[in-house]
């Protein structure tokens, strides 16, 4: 199982900025694959369904966004995802629009 995760702020003034460029994914996703995304639980809106085969979680965290973690985490430990198997989408300033980024998890080293 995947978790689609789209980051965004839920206040109506973000609604069709760059800034909510994820949920604005996130929404294309549903559409697309026909995915409600309703459910409200774990600090955010989600929904089920299938992409491409695979069995796929689609989310967007109703927390502010620095807070999105805990609903992230939230909806990975209850349903046991591994984090590779966690697509987060954010806008990013650094990049140009349209632009994607692949953003490896890095491991820490104990010193």
């Amino acid at each position: 199982m995947y978790l689609i995760v789209g980051l965004g702020n839920p206040e109506k003034d973000y609604a069709n900025t760059r800034h909510n460029m994820g949920f604005d994914v996130i929404n294309e996703l549903a559409k697309k694959y026909e995915i409600e995304v309703i459910k409200n639980n774990f600090k955010g809106l989600y929904g089920t369904g299938i992409i491409e085969g695979e069995k796929v979680i689609l989310l967007k965290p109703q927390t502010f966004m620095n807070l999105s973690g805990e609903s992230i985490l939230e909806v990975k430990n209850f349903y046991k995802i591994d984090i590779e198997d966690i697509l987060v989408i954010c806008d990013d300033i650094d990049t140009e629009a349209r632009k994607n980024k692949d953003k490896k998890k890095r491991k820490r080293r104990d010193s």
